[in-house]
């Protein structure tokens, strides 16, 4: 059997009916030399190699996988797993494309890496990323991320990075990428725009689901050390969708292994008040390529809301776009409150204090549990709740009330 890595995208960086690169002409061959650059040094073996000594020796890599044992029995039924990138260096799972991309902007011959950021996991990756290899950074955020991300900003501004505050529209995640997006047009021949999650047109969808491949990887072997089969369920948390292609794409040719990804429903279902765009959306283009987007009475991007910054967009990876479309990946919800739930749980229970946007995938598992005795759930836990807790306890004291 054809693997599915290796046939999806196609050559254009189609999934399906989703995905392409529609460009101002001033990007396309900017976007033409990343492209014929990637497809070069992804198959160098001293690409591979300089990688794989990264991933080991400055990132950490292989993270574990960790039972859950005391969430699973306060959950009862089904027992809880967890791949551990909360302990990938820099505490999320972003490092493992932002490095790769440093490597490649290096190939390149560029000399600055800039990019977007949410929850500030990425900025800091990208800021990390660019002082290992002697590189400027210039990060994009908005406001309203800045002041929910406050330690992410001082580490991003610590590392080296300069950080470019975006105050129109809606201040989050899309205006980030709209407002990096321009900043790069100027400096196209000099730096590399390193985008931050499974979006954007081609070649990036498909190349940073190759550089995250390696949580899928890690956790297939891993869960079959520990226990001798596969796991029944796999879950991770879905806003660009990065941390969940990369654990999707180990088990994605295992038939018998059930693929979930979990989107923020925010405060409830109406529109602006989430994020779910798979569960909500509607075909169309954003940042340059085709996926699902929620959209507003006039056909634009709507505002979106929900807890976790890192998720705060109102479209999708297009390849989750197209796995919902074939039915591969079943994508469902959390809401605000089931999450927070989530992240006290895993920190008072197993001495593990999630990200935001890892705990959604915490609560689809615990939600889960009663109801699958004597399977097995396997969550990404993308990332550590560092750069969530002041946010968290400020805002909603220390959970007694929930």
């Amino acid at each position: 059997m054809t693997s599915y890595l290796k046939t999806t995208p196609d050559k254009d960086g189609w999934f399906g009916s989703y995905g392409g690169a529609m460009l101002p002409p001033p990007l396309e061959p900017h976007f033409k030399e990343i492209r014929e650059a990637y497809a070069k040094i992804s198959k160098s073996a001293d690409f591979i190699a300089e990688l794989r000594l990264i991933r080991k020796h400055f990132q950490g890599r292989p993270t574990p996988v960790s039972y859950l044992k005391n969430l699973s029995a306060l959950c009862g039924g089904a027992q809880i797993y967890a791949k551990r990138e909360d302990l990938n260096h820099t505490g999320a799972h972003k490092l493992n494309h932002c490095m790769a991309e440093g490597l490649l902007a290096k190939f390149m011959g560029k000399t600055k890496l800039m990019a977007e950021t949410g929850a500030g996991q990425h900025g800091v990756a990208l800021a990390t990323a660019a002082a290992y290899f002697g590189m400027e950074c210039e990060i994009h955020m908005g406001e309203i991320d800045i002041a929910k991300e406050a330690p992410n900003v001082t580490r991003m501004k610590l590392l080296g990075a300069t950080v470019v505050p975006v105050s129109f529209g809606g201040r989050s995640l899309k205006e980030a990428v709209d407002s990096c997006f321009q900043s790069y047009i100027a400096q196209a021949d000099t730096a590399l725009f390193a985008i931050g999650s499974v979006v954007g047109p081609h070649p990036f969808p498909r190349m940073v689901r190759d550089f995250q491949h390696v949580i899928g990887v890690e956790a297939r072997e891993q869960f079959l050390e520990m226990t001798g089969e596969l796991p029944d369920m796999v879950a991770a948390c879905v806003g660009g969708g990065s941390n969940a292609m990369g654990i999707f794409s180990g088990f994605i040719d295992d038939a018998s292994v059930g693929l979930y990804g979990v989107e923020p429903l925010g405060t409830s279902s109406n529109l602006g008040d989430h994020a779910a765009t798979i569960s909500f959306g509607e075909d169309g283009d954003i940042h340059g390529f085709r996926t699902l987007v929620l959209k507003d009475a006039n056909g634009e991007p709507a505002p979106v809301h929900t807890v976790a910054s890192g998720l705060d967009y109102p479209g999708v990876g297009p390849e989750h776009a197209h796995l919902h479309k074939i039915g591969r990946v079943h994508y469902t919800t959390a809401d605000d409150k089931e999450a927070l739930k989530a992240f006290y749980a895993l920190s008072r229970h197993e001495g593990i204090i999630p990200a935001l946007e890892s705990a959604h995938a915490v609560a689809f598992a615990m939600r889960e549990a009663a109801a699958n005795p004597g399977r097995s759930i396997l969550i990404n836990l993308s990332g550590r709740g560092d750069k969530d807790i002041d946010y968290v306890t400020q805002t909603y004291g220390f959970g007694t009330d929930l």
